[in-house]
């Protein structure tokens, strides 16, 4: 499992509860074709972040990069759908910052360790 990390400020007039809701849709989408393994968003809770963090956090499991790199190519085909779904999601984004995660120390790594 990789974790695709999402930090996300809505624009200054987005709505919150707008904002989730076309998450919900494109996230449930994206997971009804199996591009990704499962999703969550979650907001900080009582201003209580550091200043670099941002408003919301999206996180996406995908099983590995293959999966990922799927998400990536149904999310940038030409279908009147797709782009609806993912412009309500996009429409709503201030800035965003991006990372992606993995399990450490990862299957491969603990393999090799315990042959050390």
């Amino acid at each position: 499992m990789n974790l695709y990390s999402c930090q996300i400020d809505l624009k200054h007039d987005a709505k919150a509860l707008a904002f989730a809701k076309a998450v919900d849709d494109w996230m449930t989408f994206l997971k009804s074709r199996g591009v990704i393994a499962d999703w969550r968003l979650l907001r900080r809770k009582l201003n209580l972040t550091s200043g670099t963090q941002r408003d919301f956090l999206l996180q996406i499991e995908v099983d590995d990069l293959s999966q990922l790199d799927r998400a990536f190519r149904l999310s940038g085909q030409k279908d009147e759908h797709i782009e609806s779904l993912y412009r309500a999601v996009n429409a709503l984004v201030g800035q965003a910052d991006f990372g992606l995660y993995r399990p450490f120390p990862d299957p491969e790594r603990a393999e090799r360790m315990a042959l050390i």
